[in-house]
């Protein structure tokens, strides 16, 4: 029993450290040979684990020879746009100026629920309001409206806009992040005044936020019932 819980921890970590390896865009977006690889790993990893007599580093070998080779597979992409587009494809043009290309939606097996789901979640509803739509390499759909369609920014209004930078969280569920509370450019003592309305506790806080324009936000703890 021990020994399946420390085989168990074992691989459980050395997954996590090959996948953090990877990137945060592995992570986020599958292509084709990083579909494979989650694929492969999620057989290889239960094979030591379910079978004890099975060496452990019979099952992490191949692990890491996978990662390598999903590694050197993404550097070399990132050198090569021909070896990129052979391994990962190109984007398809799906609807060109409001005209939904049918052969290019044939070519990619991509039916037209889905594509009218693709849009419905992006807020999408007339597609003769699209100038452009991709399908990505990643199975994404990627819209370009018209400019008409799309909301005037702030430039274009003539407007000026006070620009108030990111907010950064200072305490987070009643812990307070001293690293952006030093990078905000405040002390403690500020921090203090600021949650004397809401019980002047940092553990009562949930949430409290500051912007470059010093413009705070704080949520108080909910009590419980």
């Amino acid at each position: 029993m021990i020994i399946i819980f420390i085989r168990t921890l074992i691989v459980y970590f050395s997954l996590l450290v090959f996948l953090r390896l990877l990137g945060k865009r592995q992570l986020g977006e599958m292509e084709l040979s990083e579909f494979i690889v989650a694929s492969m790993i999620a057989d290889l990893a239960s094979n030591p684990l379910q079978d004890i007599g099975i060496p452990l580093l019979n099952g992490l070998i191949p692990i890491v020879t996978l990662f390598c080779c999903e590694l050197a597979i993404s550097t070399l992409t990132m050198c090569s746009i021909r070896l990129r587009a052979f391994l990962f494809g190109k984007p398809s043009l799906l609807i060109d100026h409001g005209r939904i290309l049918q052969k290019e939606m044939r070519r990619n097996r991509f039916t037209l629920d889905e594509l009218l789901s693709e849009l419905r979640a992006l807020g999408v509803r007339d597609i003769a309001t699209i100038e452009y739509a991709f399908l990505e390499t990643n199975g994404k759909l990627s819209v370009l409206q018209y400019e008409s369609e799309t909301p005037p920014s702030a430039a274009a209004l003539n407007v000026s806009v006070e620009n108030c930078g990111f907010p950064r969280i200072l305490i987070s569920d009643g812990r307070l992040i001293r690293e952006n509370l030093r990078k905000s450019g405040y002390e403690e003592t500020w921090l203090m005044k600021q949650i004397r309305p809401y019980g002047g506790k940092i553990s009562e806080i949930f949430l409290l936020t500051v912007d470059d324009a010093a413009r705070v936000y704080c949520v108080r703890k909910e009590k419980k019932a």
